[in-house]
């Protein structure tokens, strides 16, 4: 195996034997076949589109096939060999189209080359198994060239997250998924430098429609996320834990478990869903409880009642852990021996009646927390704010805002965040969204006018509003370049939707990040070097140098 796909990649360099996210060298070999098969199915997508003939029939699939393979979303290896098997077959009938089509339309059979992911054949666990030794991503040798696909496809795994989410909402956009199959497929091709660089860009610009799609769709179904104090305590009653980002599971649990006695928690990145007007009118629904990702080993044990994972993160249990039967898995998420929620059938909801059942026979919550913490300034509730936002900045009350979206990890240099956020100014105001809000959420960095230093829009995909928020801020203040504006961005990046987040920054033309804890693996010196150049991006330094040098605009 070699994976650098995540922030906590070993050495900074690549896993090699187990990832430190804890999948095996299996299932890290069957996840690189996954995204060699959903190659081929794009390479004739793609040739069906120089044809003027649109598939639609694969673009959930590949949506959800690489967002199965993010960083801590899916453990199962039979859950991979069975999406392997799907896709081949998949990708035979899509062949056989396009060579009817082609020769429909040239009256003769098609002859032209094709790349392996195109034709590789097989059809049992054991042929995958071997196949999936040799189409790693060291299979391609240039370190360059290695680098800018690996971005790009990263970038993807990202941008079908969120596709794969607002799809759920019924909000889909036919451009987003007809680049995903141009971009996979562009990966078998030898491109130049230059075409790379701009598939990335471009990436960059489809995370931002994706993230805009799926904003639209989470306000459409529950409404604008509201400022909200949440409650970090616990009540009485059994309960059930939700994490992940999948707001329509949400919305069926809270229908399914009203009246019957189960209390409805979040967890990590569904903290935001205490935001949405929809989900307020759930008396059962008491609040969030623990912190990021990475703590779950112990606070899923004190949680006690069922866990509902949605999407990533999920980290492997620990041999001490005594919750795998109380761990319940959905949608693209998997790990081997927990219960799986199947998918809702066409116009019906999933069945989350065994989760109710089980948390019947559960004690309450261990509390290990109490008090509130507050969210909620996604762009529209920050737009309702504009006025006094705008009278701050003019005033000087506000000098500076500080981007720290992003994701949290396990990495003790991480508490670099929490400085940051302790010792910043007390004329700067923190926009956030991720997971990365946990460093900070909970410490009482006080007001600014009545403005909460620390402004929660949402999930990661929510970063959205924070571009929203500077460009409205850029219009508001006349400025002609985003980068004028008292903004400075100190990301944290963990997995895969962080470096569609990132490209869609790029995009918009901000200039200056600050990137932590540590640069992508995947980037190569060379590729890292056009970054920088083009883009200042830069790695965090010390706390004390990068305070000063972002309150000077640098």
């Amino acid at each position: 195996m070699f994976c650098y796909q995540c922030q906590e990649t070993a050495r900074n360099t690549g896993c090699t034997v187990k990832g430190v996210c804890g999948k095996s060298e299996e299932n890290s070999n069957l996840q690189d076949l996954l995204i060699f098969v959903l190659k081929g199915i794009s390479v004739y997508g793609e040739k069906l589109e120089e044809l003027k003939v649109r598939d639609k029939s694969n673009d959930e699939f590949i949506a959800q096939g690489l967002f199965a393979t993010i960083t801590n979303a899916n453990f199962d290896n039979e859950r991979f060999t069975s999406m392997i098997s799907a896709g081949l077959k998949r990708r035979d009938r899509i062949r056989d189209d396009f060579l009817t089509v082609y020769r429909d339309k040239n009256g003769s059979d098609f002859n032209g080359m094709l790349p392996e992911a195109a034709t590789w054949i097989a059809d049992t666990p054991e042929a995958y198994a071997e196949k999936a030794n040799t189409v790693g991503i060291l299979t391609t040798e240039n370190e360059d060239v290695r680098s800018l696909r690996e971005l790009l496809i990263i970038g993807l795994k990202g941008i079908a997250a969120y596709t794969d989410h607002a799809a759920i909402l019924g909000h889909k956009k036919e451009e987003i998924n007809a680049f995903i199959m141009e971009a996979l497929a562009s990966t078998t091709k030898d491109l130049t430098v230059d075409e790379m660089i701009a598939l990335v860009m471009r990436a960059g610009e489809t995370a931002v429609s994706t993230m805009a799609l799926l904003d639209e769709a989470n306000t459409t179904a529950y409404g604008n996320p509201e400022i909200t104090e949440v409650n970090i305590g616990v009540g009485k009653n059994p309960a059930i834990l939700i994490s992940g980002h999948d707001l329509k599971d949400m919305e069926e649990l809270l229908k399914q478990t009203e009246g019957t006695g189960v209390d409805v928690y979040t967890n990590g990145e569904m903290l935001p869903a205490n935001y949405y007007p929809a989900f307020k009118k759930y008396s059962h629904f008491v609040g969030n409880y623990g912190n990021a990702w990475w703590l779950q080993n112990k606070e899923f044990e004190s949680f006690n009642g069922p866990i509902l994972l949605t999407t990533n993160c999920l980290v492997p249990l620990r041999k001490d852990n005594t919750y795998l039967d109380r761990l319940f898995t959905t949608g693209v998420v998997g790990y081997e021996d927990a219960a799986h929620i199947p998918d809702r059938p066409d116009g019906g909801v999933k069945d989350f009646s065994t989760l109710i059942e089980k948390a019947k026979t559960c004690p309450p919550p261990t509390e290990i927390e109490s008090g509130t913490i507050i969210g909620g300034f996604a762009h529209n509730q920050v737009m309702a704010l504009a006025d006094k936002v705008v009278e701050a900045v003019k005033s000087g009350a506000i000098k500076r805002f500080v981007v720290m979206a992003g994701c949290d990890g396990r990495q003790k240099n991480r508490g670099y965040f929490t400085e940051v956020a302790e010792q910043l100014p007390k004329d700067t105001v923190i926009l956030t969204a991720g997971c990365a809000k946990y460093r900070y959420n909970k410490l009482n960095l006080g007001e600014i006018d009545g403005i909460p230093r620390v402004l929660d829009a949402g999930q990661c995909n929510d970063s959205y509003s924070l571009a929203v928020i500077a460009m409205k801020l850029k219009e508001v203040f006349g400025l002609e370049d985003i980068n004028d504006l008292p903004i400075s961005y100190d990301i944290a990046w963990y997995e895969q939707k962080a470096v569609a987040v990132l490209l869609a920054l790029l995009f918009l033309g901000v200039k200056g990040i600050r990137l932590g804890p540590t640069l992508p693996a995947f980037l190569s010196p060379n590729v890292a070097k056009v970054l920088v150049d083009k883009f200042d991006i830069k790695p965090i330094g010390t706390v004390e140098e990068d305070i000063s040098a972002m309150m000077a605009g640098k």
